[in-house]
């Protein structure tokens, strides 16, 4: 790979995580309604989708996706759905004083779940694999090459979401959305619902 087009990788990876949509707000979510790290532990592990999703796309898997109307619909459908579930989640979540809604271990699997789970069943992250991040790929790459493709995406992922989360908390923000929090959680289930019915109307 050259670094010309390396370099236009980069650009288009960081392009596609700045721009906003279901994954930043679950970021949001975990960093208002618990704290910045559990904002850190989705954006990680929404990172390790991504990083699923270049693995598939590389290995041509994602041509299935591409060519198979039904696995597209069930993979829209069923990303639909975890949104809409987020979103009556946080519609019932009420006031949270920015700490967590879950305690220890559970609260941070709770934000790798809904980290990896939005990051595999977003078809806007098929829709970027597929028609963007697919141009890229050539038989003439090496594992090298593929490995460093591979860890351009994700590294980008996990560092956006991971400086979102810091940032937040730095800034003093949380202690901020905390005070608003039962009017910021009906806004973010209310987003959350809407996107879920976007998808499935586009």
């Amino acid at each position: 790979m050259t670094l010309t087009n390396w370099l236009s990788l980069v650009a288009i990876c960081i392009l596609g995580a700045l721009s906003p949509g279901p994954s930043l707000a679950v970021v949001l979510k975990q960093s208002m309604n618990n704290d910045a790290s559990h904002g850190m532990v989705a954006g990680i592990s929404h990172a390790l989708g991504v990083a699923l999703w270049a693995l598939l796309t590389i290995f041509g898997l994602g041509v299935l996706v591409s060519e198979s109307p039904l696995t597209f619909s069930i993979l829209t459908y069923a990303g639909a759905a975890y949104l809409a579930w987020m979103g009556i989640q946080a519609l019932r979540a009420g006031r949270s004083q920015i700490k967590p809604l879950t305690s220890g271990h559970s609260a941070y699997l709770e934000a790798a779940r809904d980290g990896l789970m939005i990051s595999l069943l977003n078809p806007k992250l098929a829709i970027f694999f597929l028609a963007l991040f697919s141009q890229f790929i050539s038989t003439d790459h090496t594992p090298t090459d593929q490995l460093i493709m591979v860890s351009t995406v994700t590294l980008i992922d996990a560092c956006w979401y991971v400086l979102v989360a810091l940032v937040l908390s730095r800034m003093g923000l949380l202690a901020v959305l905390s005070r608003h929090s039962q009017r910021i959680n009906q806004i973010t289930g209310v987003i959350f619902i809407a996107l879920a019915v976007r998808v499935v109307t586009l």
